[in-house]
């Protein structure tokens, strides 16, 4: 016997995988300690996973912490920003640091964050911290981005950036080689 409506699909739209409970969690990194918000997990439907800080962000910060010293004035885009743990950190040591990401609901919370650090007011902070919306293979957002910053970018950072489309990953080397300052 079948039941009336047990052949229907129910499709649920991005709204459904939305967690906006974020919790104010505190990072350190050698002698530099960040707070910001985030999840401690988030859906990967909808490519929700910027709402959390994930393990390659924590080592690549703890690396950059140890190394600041090449990162001293220098400009840079970091792709794939989540919730900025990784920009927040180089912009006590950079003159100026864009955090891109793909996703509107993660830059939501990515924004929230710089708007937390620009409220700290002190001076181990770039007054250059900004977020912008990059989608790998969107020309018209890249171009927007070096508009911005004709002279391109000192270092292109990523991390926890996995690629599982072979035209992504081309994309993405274009937009690491139009970034660069030449």
């Amino acid at each position: 016997m079948e039941r009336e409506g047990e052949d229907d699909i129910v499709c649920l739209d991005e709204s459904f995988f939305i967690n906006d409970n974020y919790q104010l969690e505190r990072f350190t990194f050698g002698s530099q300690v960040l707070e910001l918000y985030c999840l401690q997990s988030a859906s990967t439907d909808f490519d929700l996973t910027g709402q959390l800080v994930w393990p390659g962000a924590e080592l690549m910060n703890d690396y950059l912490s140890k190394n600041a010293d090449m990162l001293q004035g220098c400009s840079i885009i970091e792709l794939g920003s989540g919730v900025g743990i990784t920009g927040i950190l180089c912009s006590r040591f950079c003159s100026e640091v864009v955090m891109t990401d793909h996703n509107t609901e993660v830059l939501k919370i990515l924004t929230r964050n710089i708007e937390l650090h620009d409220s700290l007011k002190t001076s181990t902070y770039s007054p250059g911290l900004k977020s912008e919306m990059l989608e790998w293979g969107n020309p018209e957002q890249l171009d927007n981005i070096l508009k911005k910053h004709p002279d391109g970018f000192d270092l292109v950072l990523g991390a926890d950036i996995y690629i599982l489309i072979c035209s992504t990953n081309l994309m993405l080397l274009i937009h690491i080689r139009e970034c660069l300052r030449t």
